[in-house]
Formats: C-alpha cells, structure tokens, sequence
C-alpha cells in the first residue's frame, strides 16, 4: 500500500494529539513520508478533536478526507466521521462507549474494551489511547518490537504501565491488512513552526518575544524549550503591543530578534510596526494566520490576512513579506527573513497559516537551499556617526548602545541623518526617498533566489495559483490532474518578473485559497494579471486532496 491514511479522535483532553505523532512514528519507522492534520475546538476539555495521519512512499504536504482507517475513542467519532470511510475502511474502537449498531455498515470494526482494561491495569483513563494504537499496530501488521521502541522514545511518564496497556490492545486484535516497510530512510518529523524556530535560529536569532496567541503559541514553548541549547532569550510579556516594542529595544542594541503572534495580535502592533518603519529598526514578525474578523476560530485556518499585512501601519515604508508553504521552505525562508530585515534595516513578515503552524511534516533538509547568516553593515569610526546616513543603497550603517564613541539616536518623528527630530521639506523629502531606495537594492538581491516556483505539468495552459500552505494540496491535485501549479513565496517586492515568466502560456488561471475573497488574485491583477476563476474556502478548514480534485474536475 503506496498511501495510507488513518483517523484518530476523541475528546480535548484524551491525548489525540500525542497518539497522532505517535502513529506517525510508528508509520515513519517503516519508511513512509508523513503529513498530520490537526483539528480541535478553542476549549481545554471536551468538545470533539482528532487528527488525520497520512502516510505516503513519496513525500507529501497535504491530507485525506476519505481515510483506511478509523481509531474511535469515542462515539463522536463514529458519528462524525463515518462519511470519511471507504469499502475498506477498518475501525479500531473502544467498544465500552461506541455502539456497535451506530458503526458504518459494511465495514471491518475491532472493539476494544478499553475500559475494562484500564481497570485491569489499574492505568489512568488517558492510557486508553496507548491500548488504541496497540490494536492499531497489529491490524496493519507493525511488529511488537517497532511498537514498543516508538512508545518508548515517546513517552516519558509511566512508560512500563502504557506498554502494559499497549500491549492487550495489540494482542486483542488480529492483523487486517500489512503495511509494508517502503525503501526510504526515516525523516526527521516537525511542525510548522518548529520548522520556522529551527530557521530563525540558524539566521542567527538572539531573541525570541511573544504573547501566545494560537496559532503561533506552540512556537514560543518550542522556542522556550530550546532557549538554553540555543542561547536564546525567550520572553512572554504582558500585551502584543509590550511584545513589539521590547523586540524593537532588542533591535536597538544589537540583537537579532523576532516576534510571534496571530492576526488580532498584530493589529495591536501596527503602530510599532510603524515605527520599526520609520526608525529603520530591524524586525521580523511571525504571523500565523486564523478566521476573523476580531477572535473568529482561534484553532483553525485561514488566508485572509494578505492585504492587511502588505498594507499595515500608517505612512509608507517598505517591508519584506514571504508566505512558504511547506516545513522546508519555512526553515529556508525564515532564515532568510531574519537576514533581510538586519541587512536593510526594514521590517521581514512571515506570513503562514494554522495548516502549517501545526501541521506535521517529514521534514528533508537535502531540500532546503544554502544558508547563510550575512552580517549587517556597521558604523566603520572613520567619521562622525549618522544613525540615518543617506547612503547609495539606503541602507545606513549601524551601531549599538553602549558604544562610547557613537550617539545611537532612533526617532518616530520626521528626522535628518543625526536622528534629530525636523519638518524642514527637503530633509523630509531626502529622508523617504532613502528608506525607499532600499527597496529597490532588496528586489535586486532577491532575484538571486527563486521567489515563484512551478509545479506539475510544466506545458499546461491551465494553471493553479496558490501561495502557503495550499501548495501542497495543489502541488499533488495539479500532478494528479496533469496542470501547471504556479506559487509565489515572497509578497513583497512582489517578484513582477519571474511571477510573468511562470505564467507564460497559461490561458486559463485558476486561484486556490482560504478566504473569501481570493486575495492573492486580487493581488496579481495589480501587475496586470487576470484570474480566470476562484476556488474560495473560508470556512476555517483546509482544502484536502480529494475535495480539491473534485472541485478543479467540475472546471
């Protein structure tokens, strides 16, 4: 079996998400390329959450609707995921609280006296998920051995009482279908944002600042974990505005530095924003996208912040905006962020959403490019220092407080090349048109790297647009489909010639987003490119696999 998916749910609070990553080890030890879905409501407990574990030989970014099996730890499960099952779907099942008459007609089902067990063993209602996988394992015909190492590199807390349990479940069942072991090496497994952490620290972060705001939350405690092993200063103050204008006092004294945040969250910090603009104060600004407006679904995902992070903040100053769409291009691109936003002193956006924050990934490095962490330009003391020196490029040289020989004077107001405050029109006039050209050096520099990439049947005339996480989902729909599949990875600059040189021989454009609007559309017709048709979803879940292919055939 090339693809395998598997469904496992239960109620906030049963461990859904641990026993996910737990399948998906198991899965990646036999050599499959894996992508997890993660689906929950905004509550501590209750409620219905469950993830989707897809497993494929060849590597993938994207889920399932329709999966091969089905992990019941409770009736809502069943209920509400029957539809999700084919002929030959098979459910694994706590047979205490699942009636057996609510189960999809037709289809293989294993109980599993889940609560019987439990007090057998005397083990807490939490285990039920470790005796759930351990029937799971023998159905698809995973040795005991490869169980157990999993469990036991997982599980850090009473890891001889889950054996235990694990262990009935598996001797419970009996072996429906072998998965094979696939000749691929084991990749290492990381969210999104574990991907993006991993990145900002090999561009050199010093500083991590954040407000937990989800879905950008679990980057801060990754980060906080790592903090020591990285020599990071990992802060959590009081406010998003607190968390802006902390990093842009980090900034200011030579500390490479990055905020985390979500879209209410950085309509508190547009102002800062702002000033990181006006002061040229390097800042990089993670943003993981959620519904809105205002609080929306906070754990779930969306597109539909484009336009506000390309237009945020009063006045005009340039800013660096880059969407990827995959753990990779978030390791790369975050890293590049980080340097770009120290190299020309302007503020770098990562803009992603919840599908990749806290999505799952087999993670490949051999795909990510050559890094580099390049040093910003810095005050050479042959001269008088000017914080705001109005140089070729735009781009000022620095230097850091306390240094005894240089005046470091950053303003929010109108200034001169001193940083002193002034309203005299053609210091004014001198001093925008320096913060601007530096634009235009940055698409200069940009133009090393490929900013637009395309997928799928090169020669197509009939093309996917999509930007973050949806190039999964279309990467693979247009491979399936025999379409071209066109993404652009940086917003700002907008790279106008490679998006004009990827479009060439498309006669009909298709645009794939989450939001309502088709915002990226809307951003291609700037340059004079017209959208033929939207495929719009904005009801806070992603586009999966087999929902996308039957939208793009009804084209």
């Amino acid at each position: 079996m090339s693809d395998f998916s598997v469904l496992i749910g239960g109620k906030a609070g049963d461990g859904i998400d641990m026993a996910g990553l737990i399948i998906a080890r198991i899965l990646n030890q036999l050599g499959y390329r894996l992508y997890i879905y993660r689906d929950y409501p905004s509550i501590i407990r209750g409620g219905h959450t469950f993830s989707i574990i897809r497993a494929s030989e060849n590597k993938i970014a994207t889920h399932l609707n329709k999966v091969d099996s089905l992990l019941a730890l409770n009736q809502d499960s069943v209920d509400f995921h029957s539809d999700k099952t084919k002929d030959n779907t098979f459910l694994v099942y706590d047979s205490d609280v699942v009636k057996s008459e609510t189960l999809p007609p037709g289809r293989q089902a294993l109980g599993l006296p889940l609560e019987k067990i439990m007090k057998e063993e005397d083990a807490p209602a939490v285990m039920r998920n470790s005796c759930l996988i351990g029937g799971f394992a023998k159905a698809i015909g995973v040795e005991w051995n490869i169980l157990e190492r999993v469990l036991r590199k997982n599980i850090s807390k009473g890891i001889d009482l889950n054996l235990r349990v694990a262990h009935r479940g598996y001797e419970e069942v009996k072996e429906l279908v072998r998965i094979d072991i696939v000749a691929n090496p084991s990749l290492p497994l990381l969210t999104g944002n574990e991907a993006i952490g991993l990145g900002l620290v090999r561009g050199g972060l010093r500083a991590y600042i954040a407000y937990p705001m989800t879905p950008s939350s679990s980057l801060l405690h990754f980060l906080a974990q790592k903090a020591e092993d990285f020599a990071l200063k990992v802060v959590h103050p009081e406010s998003e505005i607190a968390v802006i204008l902390m990093a842009l006092g980090f900034s200011y004294a030579g500390e490479r530095v990055a905020v985390g945040t979500s879209g209410g969250g950085f309509c508190l910090m547009t102002e800062g924003l702002s000033l990181a603009g006006m002061a040229e104060v390097p800042i990089t600004i993670i943003l993981g996208q959620r519904p809105g407006p205002s609080t929306g679904m906070p754990t779930h995902t969306a597109q539909s912040d484009l336009h506000f992070v390309l237009n945020a903040g009063q006045g005009e100053f340039p800013r660096f905006v880059v969407s990827p769409g995959d753990a990779e291009e978030a390791y790369f691109w975050s890293s590049v962020a980080l340097n770009i936003s120290w190299k020309y002193q302007t503020p770098s956006i990562i803009l992603v959403d919840k599908s990749l924050c806290e999505g799952v990934y087999s993670f490949d490095i051999d795909l990510v490019g050559e890094l580099g962490e390049e040093s910003p330009v810095l005050w050479d003391r042959e001269k008088p220092y000017k914080r705001y020196l109005d140089t070729e490029t735009g781009v000022s040289p620095l230097a850091f407080v306390p240094d005894k020989e240089a005046i470091v004077k950053v303003d929010s107001y109108a200034h001169d090349e001193f940083g002193i405050t002034t309203e005299e029109a053609e210091k004014i006039g001198s001093m925008q048109d320096k913060r601007w050209r530096k634009e235009k050096y940055l698409r200069k520099e940009l133009e090393q790297y490929e900013l637009v990439r395309v997928y799928g049947n090169k020669s197509s005339s009939f093309a996917l647009l999509c930007w973050g996480s949806n190039k999964g989902v279309c990467v693979e729909a247009g491979e399936n489909l025999g379409l071209k599949v066109i993404q652009p990875l940086v917003l700002s600059p907008f790279p106008v010639r490679q998006f004009q040189d990827a479009i060439n021989g498309v006669k009909k454009l298709v645009c794939v987003e989450n939001n309502s609007t088709g915002q990226l559309a809307s951003l291609v017709n700037r340059y004079g490119v017209g959208v033929d048709e939207k495929i719009l979803k904005y009801d806070g879940r992603p586009f999966s696999l087999d929902e996308l292919e039957e939208r793009l055939r009804k084209l």
